[in-house]
């Protein structure tokens, strides 16, 4: 064994890709409301029940690529050795992530990428369909804290700031890219964006309040170098 997929599984790759983009060309010459499934498996040359049997709805044609990182950072607490704290072992996980220019974390940009981004900002359907996955991906960390004796409301706390840090990371690396630059060129300040964000819920909220409240009048009430300031336009 080489560690290869079979023929079969390849086949199904295949397939799935096909169908994404033709999707994805579909959506966007005709507007995604204007769009059925049936007119993609015609134009994938599959079967309407071919296309239901890798997605389940209509949305997932576009958001569903990315359904296996809804459980990741659940995995990630449950996983991770005993001394490690649960926001250690979520920053590495993005640390790893934007290292490997995953296409969750905005540091990516494959053409198809892209696409899927702008479709999803300008379609409210995909916007919400991706609004669910978040609080999916929000309640499954919830349920792995509860599982090491957190109360219900710490665990869901805990889990939105963890996303939400997370998210503002990967907002503004998707900014960055769209407005023209490389991932290579945004990955040093994303990386600092990262560790600043985690050092912030690890540490707690309140140093950075104290650091703007001891401000000197008239001086930049900052608690730390913005990450994602790169100089003068």
């Amino acid at each position: 064994m080489d560690g290869k997929p079979g023929l079969r599984q390849r086949k199904k790759d295949a397939t799935r890709s096909r169908l994404i983009l033709t999707a994805l060309e579909l959506f966007e010459e005709h507007g995604f409301d204007n769009v059925s499934v049936a007119e993609i498996a015609e134009a994938a040359e599959v079967s309407k029940k071919t296309v239901f049997n890798y997605f389940g709805i209509k949305e997932d044609l576009i958001l569903g690529a990315g359904e296996h990182h809804q459980r990741e950072p659940a995995a990630v607490v449950r996983e991770r050795p005993s001394e490690v704290s649960v926001h250690a072992a979520m920053r590495d996980y993005l640390r790893t992530a934007l290292d490997e220019r995953q296409p969750f974390t905005g540091l990516n940009d494959n053409p198809v990428v892209l696409r899927i981004q702008q479709l999803v900002r300008n379609t409210p359907q995909l916007a919400v369909r991706y609004y669910a996955q978040q609080m999916e991906t929000r309640r499954l960390l919830a349920e792995a804290l509860m599982e090491e004796g957190s109360s219900r409301f710490s665990a869901f706390l805990v889990a939105a700031q963890i996303l939400s840090a997370q998210e503002v990371v990967v907002g503004e690396n998707v900014r960055r890219i769209t407005e023209g630059e490389t991932p290579d060129e945004v990955y040093p300040d994303a990386v600092r964006a990262a560790e600043h964000a985690f050092h912030l819920l690890e540490n707690g909220l309140g140093g950075f309040d104290r650091e703007l409240r001891h401000a000197a009048p008239g001086s930049p009430r900052t608690a730390a170098p913005d990450p994602s300031n790169t100089g003068p336009e």
